[in-house]
């Protein structure tokens, strides 16, 4: 006579077969605060880099079309300014005699100081010495004077809707002086320099 045999149900693989047990309302409201943390993560995440990017897009503009940002180059303006500095102009069209302006000049910028207005009289004597309208002009942002390179016949009258230009270091600036650089037309005018902001020991308005 056989022995009994255990019974095993059909389908079965012999393999203990354990139930997983639901997850409690604990639970739950952790997955669902996990999601809702996830959602608005993303949403804040999306929301800084767009106002990042509309950020950046106004300084660019305001850069290019208000304040431009120019490095100086060369010695024409030292001591005033010097070769590396940073300064910060302002568009405009009304200046007067004494500002820094920076303006094109064969494809370059160039930046020096307005010495006279449309329709004034210029005169320089042989020892640098400016006068405007017959006028000595007061120029304490000077090093030193000098008649520099001039080639144009004094005394000058400035041009209509132009301005008269030297640069503060009188004896190597070539400006309106001299007929290779002549006044400067409005439509040239990028702006006023108004501050420097780099080197930082030297940051604040120029004059």
């Amino acid at each position: 006579m056989s022995k009994d045999r255990e019974q095993v149900p059909t389908g079965a693989t012999g393999q203990e077969i354990q139930t997983a047990p639901l997850p409690g309302t604990r639970e739950l409201e952790q997955e669902l605060e996990r999601v809702r943390y996830g959602k608005r993560f993303r949403l804040v995440f999306r929301n800084t880099v767009f106002l990042l990017i509309v950020v950046a897009a106004i300084s660019v503009l305001v850069a290019v079309l208000l304040l431009p940002v120019l490095q100086i180059y060369g010695h024409s303006m030292n001591d005033t300014l010097d070769e590396g500095d940073i300064v910060v102009s302002v568009k405009g069209s009304d200046f007067e005699t004494g500002d820094i302006i920076a303006f094109y000049y064969n494809n370059k910028i160039l930046v020096k100081r307005v010495i006279g207005n449309p329709g004034d009289w210029i005169d320089i004597d042989e020892a640098g010495n400016v006068y405007v309208n017959n006028v000595l002009a007061e120029e304490p942002y000077l090093e030193n004077k000098a008649f520099g390179e001039c080639n144009i016949e004094l005394p000058y009258q400035v041009p209509e809707s132009k301005v008269f230009i030297m640069g503060d270091n009188r004896s190597v600036s070539i400006d309106s002086r001299n007929t290779a650089v002549g006044c400067v037309a409005e439509e040239q005018i990028v702006g006023k320099i108004v501050y420097r902001v780099w080197p930082a020991d030297r940051f604040g308005k120029v004059k």
